[in-house]
């Protein structure tokens, strides 16, 4: 067989990308050095392996044989995908692939580039963007806690006085108590905010992750008056989806949390005390609403709810709603937040779907099938 590249062209092995080359059955025969720190595999466990071990089960019916394809009879295949690490873990890369002849002999050349590192722009600028939000975090946050520490010496000072009655000494440690709860509370969540982390993108049934969630706070609502539904919608119940299932179930879970607050908020009748959950799926994203019938929000507050500390309620942070937008953004979706005052308020999560493009879900022409389904 002709020389592969390894001897040839040890270069290779400083390039900043993935380089992999197979024969035209798709039998690895080479891979540079970076391939091993981008898929987790030492060079010995894939070389003499099939270039489908990078790819997820679902895309060796379409996705794989139409990039063989192309390469091979056409101008050569370039654009972006999910492929599978060794432990698993989806990592979205761009993918090049061109084909070459050598001593009568057809080769593959495939190259892999991690977006996220063609996107390092992108995440530094939104980097920028947290940075200076926890600036202004940490000097408002260095504001709010000023009134529960002013409250907390007022009332300990009173404590010291002789003459204090036992009623009033009881109103006083309440007091105390509250404002103390509160700091802890502010706190807690600027904790998690700060160090909220990278996220891990899993395969997750997306339909399972809410199902838990709502699970984890029904029971305890019911018996004060509030009911939660899921309508799955247009969501197929089997579909799965990548996502930081952790981040995700925390987000989904500070919504619910506000919605159950707005409905016991006013007149709590039993018509307005049900919230609804949402799932939609087409092609660009999946979402999941969160509906109530409570309080809602005034206008003039809609565009500042997600800042931080903002909140209308003295005895909570405010930072509940900076936290989604921080997980929403990391997962490249958006939050939408739409309220009526005393009618009620709709807050969306909307995480962009794995970009199934034609060339993932059907074949760009017979000879794919014909000549490639089983490569």
């Amino acid at each position: 067989m002709t020389e592969t590249p390894k001897s040839r062209h040890p270069f290779l092995d400083f390039i900043q990308a993935s380089f992999v080359l197979t024969d035209v059955h798709g039998r690895i025969l080479y891979t540079n050095r970076y391939t091993e720190h981008l898929f987790g595999y030492t060079r010995e466990e894939m070389e003499g392996q099939r270039i489908r071990t990078f790819f997820f089960t679902e895309d060796l019916k379409y996705f794989l044989p139409n990039i063989v394809y192309l390469a091979i009879d056409k101008a050569g295949f370039e654009g972006d995908g999910l492929l599978r690490q060794k432990n698993g873990n989806g990592i979205f890369i761009h993918l090049s692939a061109s084909s070459f002849k050598e001593g009568g002999e057809t080769f593959l050349a495939f190259s892999f580039q991690e977006i996220q590192r063609l996107k390092k722009l992108e995440r530094e600028k939104l980097e920028l963007r947290h940075r200076a939000s926890l600036g202004m975090m940490v000097e408002e946050m260095a504001h709010q806690i000023r009134n529960p520490i002013s409250s907390i010496g007022g009332y300990a000072q009173r404590l010291m006085k002789a003459s204090v009655s036992p009623q009033r000494m009881e109103i006083y440690l309440d007091r105390i108590l509250q404002q103390t709860k509160r700091l802890e509370e502010m706190i807690h969540r600027m904790e998690e905010l700060v160090k909220i982390p990278k996220p891990i993108f899993q395969k997750e049934r997306f339909l399972e992750v809410v199902e838990r969630v709502l699970q984890s706070i029904a029971q305890e609502e019911k018996a004060k008056g509030v009911s939660l539904s899921l309508e799955e919608g247009s969501l197929e119940g089997e579909e799965y989806f990548y996502i930081d299932k952790a981040l995700v179930t925390r987000a989904l879970a500070h919504i619910l949390e506000n919605s159950i607050e707005s409905v016991k908020q006013g007149r709590r009748k039993k018509d307005r005390m049900k919230i609804r959950v949402f799932l939609a799926c087409n092609e660009e994203s999946l979402e999941v609403s969160v509906l109530d019938r409570g309080e809602g929000i005034p206008k003039k507050n809609l565009g500042r709810i997600i800042e931080p500390f903002f909140s209308t309620k003295p005895d909570r942070a405010g930072l509940g709603l900076t936290f989604v937008k921080r997980v929403m953004e990391d997962h490249g979706g958006k939050l939408r937040i739409d309220s009526r005052l005393r009618t009620g308020t709709t807050v969306t999560l909307a995480f962009p779907k794995d970009r199934r493009r034609p060339i993932r879900r059907e074949w760009v022409s017979p000879e794919a099938q014909n000549s490639f389904s089983s490569f």
